[in-house]
C-alpha cells in the first residue's frame, strides 16, 4: 500500500511546480511592465518640464528686447523660419535660425497690450539725477504741443500686456502653452498699440 500512494503523489509535485513556475513568470512581467511604465511616465514629466523651461525662456526672451511694443506681431529678436517663432537647442540652452531646433515655441497670440493707464505727473518720482521718471515729466509752463500738459498726464504710461508662448517638442511631441502678463511703463507716444 505504501507504494501505490507514493507512486500517485509523483504527478501532484510536478503539477504544484509548474503552478510556482507560472505564478512567478506572471510576477516577473507585471514588475517588468510596471517599471515600463513608470520609466515613460518620468520621460513623458521630462518632456514636458523642459518644454516648459523653452515656453518661459522664450517669454522672457520677448520681454527683452522692446520689439514686443513697438510690432506686437514680429517681437522675436530672431526668429526661425516666420514670424514670432522661436527654435531652441536644449543641450546648449541657445536659439537656433538653422538646423533641426528639439523645441519650437510659437507666440500664439502676438503679445497683446490688454490695457492703459496714463501717469499722472504728480505720481512721479523725481528725486534723484538718475531717476527713471526724470524723462516721463512735462513741464509745468509747457502748455501747447506737450501731451498730458492740460490734464496733468505725463508723458508716460502704464501698460499692461498678455503674451503666450506654446511650445511644441520635435522628438517627443510634448506640448505647452505659457501665458504671462507683465507690467511696463511706455512713452505715451507707444500707447498707440495699446488701443
Amino acid at each position: 500500500m505504501i507504494t501505490t500512494r507514493m507512486h500517485s503523489q509523483r504527478g501532484a509535485t510536478l503539477l504544484v511546480a509548474l503552478i510556482m513556475l507560472v505564478l512567478l513568470t506572471l510576477f516577473a512581467i507585471s514588475a517588468f511592465n510596471t517599471g515600463t511604465a513608470n520609466l515613460k511616465i518620468v520621460g513623458n514629466m521630462q518632456a514636458r518640464s523642459e518644454a516648459l523651461n523653452v515656453a518661459q525662456q522664450a517669454i522672457e526672451t520677448v520681454l527683452s528686447t522692446p520689439l514686443f511694443i513697438s510690432s506686437p506681431a514680429n517681437a522675436v529678436p530672431n526668429p526661425c523660419g516666420a514670424p514670432n517663432t522661436l527654435c531652441t537647442d536644449i543641450i546648449t540652452g541657445t536659439s537656433v535660425t538653422t538646423g533641426v531646433a528639439e523645441y519650437t515655441t510659437k507666440l500664439d497670440p502676438k503679445p497683446t497690450c490688454v490695457g492703459v493707464i496714463p501717469i499722472k505727473n504728480e505720481d512721479l518720482k523725481i528725486t534723484g539725477a538718475t531717476s527713471e521718471d526724470l524723462a516721463c515729466a512735462a513741464g509745468q509752463l509747457q502748455q501747447f504741443g506737450v501731451a498730458g500738459a492740460v490734464s496733468g498726464n505725463s508723458l508716460c504710461a502704464n501698460t499692461v500686456w498678455e503674451i503666450t508662448a506654446e511650445t511644441t517638442g520635435a522628438a517627443t511631441g510634448a506640448k505647452v502653452k505659457v501665458t504671462q502678463g507683465v507690467g511696463v511703463k511706455i512713452s505715451s507716444d507707444d500707447t498707440a498699440s495699446c488701443i
